[in-house]
């Protein structure tokens, strides 16, 4: 069935979810989509029912998720324009690192195919976001970084990426922001205590402790 339809704000939140996991390499069920989008079961049951209706997704006998063509293609889409309205924000409006995401948000659903390339070309058509995520296409750039959790004591490591799913969180952005976790940021890993889930950093002069949640969610690469 050939989808001519074009995804709601809604359904593409969805397929930009759908669609990190996938890139992630993790598998796509409902139950984890609920949690990231904090909503009910059924919400999201009943949304993935009209999303295979209209061939945005196909679920297989397991009811794992999976996109169709049409999906994949709109997921895309929304994440391109996501990430280059962050650097729109970022570049040219000089919006804190911390705050385009969440601005992005806003604007992403009405960026039209003109502008997205006025974008894509204005700023030198980028291959990351502001925050480290590869654009659609450019996923080799970030297949080797990996999580802070996975260095060893004393390590010397080059801050790459903090992922999408923290981004939501505003509050841990500002906190990552003044504390210059950030991508470029050199840090040595300097104590590892599992005993309490902290990874504290050494960050230029100054101690920053991580709970192994947020440190899972930002990716290096040895310095």
């Amino acid at each position: 069935m050939e989808n001519i339809k074009s995804p709601t704000p809604t359904i593409e939140d969805y397929l930009g979810i759908i669609y990190t996991l996938y890139r992630d390499g993790e598998e796509v069920y409902g139950a984890r989509l609920a949690e990231i989008l904090n909503v009910s079961p059924p919400t999201v049951t009943a949304t993935l029912q009209r999303m295979v209706r209209d061939d945005w997704i196909m679920l297989d006998s397991s009811k794992k998720v999976h996109l169709t063509p049409a999906g994949m293609s709109a997921a895309r889409n929304l994440i391109r324009r996501h990430m280059l309205t962050e650097w729109m924000l970022a570049r040219i409006l000089n919006l804190p690192w911390s705050e385009i995401h969440n601005e992005a948000n806003k604007i992403e659903h009405t960026i039209s195919n003109r502008v997205e390339k006025s974008l894509q070309k204005t700023l030198d058509d980028p291959t990351l976001c502001p925050h480290g995520n590869p654009l659609p296409g450019s996923e080799q750039l970030s297949q080797n970084w990996q999580p802070l959790t996975t260095f060893d004591l004393r390590q010397k490591v080059v801050i790459r990426r903090i992922h999408e799913f923290l981004e939501n969180d505003r509050e841990l952005m500002k906190f990552l922001e003044v504390n210059q976790i950030v991508p470029g940021a050199n840090a040595q890993i300097l104590e590892i205590l599992p005993f309490n889930g902290t990874i504290a950093l050494l960050i230029g002069s100054h101690k920053v402790v991580l709970g192994v949640e947020v440190a899972r969610n930002v990716f290096a690469e040895p310095l």
